[in-house]
């Protein structure tokens, strides 16, 4: 095994300058109050994908707990248990609509505040990743 406590000795690496601070982005981050319309509507597609998220995974649970006699006693697809059902086929394919729902949702606000993720932008009238424009 060698020895790694001489850290010096190992070239650094160059870094690409950074980017610069918008003046925007230089106020406090807060994600109970946001400083620009894209976050503000960023920030509400993640909040209810987040409570769709917590019914879809703990509501079938939930409802064996709270009616235990009919997720147990009512059968479904050739005589499973409901809550077998629901929670084997039914919260792993919504998790993944939800995914899906997400993609859909950002991208319908990335056009609404014309951001591209394309490599190449228009010079002049460029809008940043998080909806502020660029100068």
């Amino acid at each position: 095994m060698s020895d790694n406590s001489s850290q010096g000795s190992e070239p650094t690496a160059e870094t690409d300058g950074g980017v610069t601070t918008e003046a925007y982005l230089d106020k406090e981050i807060n994600i109970f109050k946001p400083a620009t319309p894209f976050m503000r509507d960023h920030l509400r597609v993640i909040w209810l994908s987040f409570v769709a998220w917590i019914i879809v995974v703990f509501g079938p649970t939930t409802a064996t707990l709270l009616a235990p006699d009919l997720m147990t006693g009512t059968t479904v697809l050739n005589g499973f248990p409901l809550h077998f059902v629901m929670t084997a086929i039914f919260t792993p394919l919504a998790a993944l609509l939800l995914s899906v729902a997400y993609a859909m949702q950002r991208d319908r606000l990335d056009s609404k505040y014309d951001i591209s993720h394309d490599e190449e932008t228009e010079s002049g009238s460029a809008v940043a990743a998080d909806g502020g424009e660029s100068e």
